[in-house]
């Protein structure tokens, strides 16, 4: 009878994990900034898929683009810079929790 509970109990446990984890799923999303402004942020893909994200309190900005002038702040971001945007998959609307500005690309076509 002990060892039931104890398992009963063991799974509870582990669906109350598991259902935490899976609230904090995030995802990224890579693109080219098409609009920034104050509070929104605007990144469509290669693929067309062009998405809106909301500015988090507490977003991060870090800059692995080797430019000439780093984008360390949400207000140094450009239409055009290549990002990857990372938010919680349960945020609605999305919500940016942290943006990496990359290296520019070649689009398809010659144009960057």
């Amino acid at each position: 009878m002990a060892n039931s509970c104890s398992r009963a109990l063991l799974a509870c446990a582990a669906a109350l994990w598991l259902a935490s984890a899976a609230a904090a799923q995030t995802r990224e999303f890579t693109g080219k900034v098409e609009e920034v402004g104050a509070r929104v942020l605007v990144v469509s893909s290669r693929m067309g898929d062009r998405l809106r994200f909301e500015r988090a309190e507490n977003v991060e900005v870090s800059d692995q683009s080797g430019g000439e002038k780093p984008r360390m702040t949400w207000g140094d971001l450009r239409a055009g810079d290549w990002v990857s945007v990372r938010w919680n998959l349960s945020d609605t609307p999305r919500r940016a929790l942290r943006v990496i500005v990359l290296p520019p690309r070649k689009e398809p076509g010659g144009a960057s």
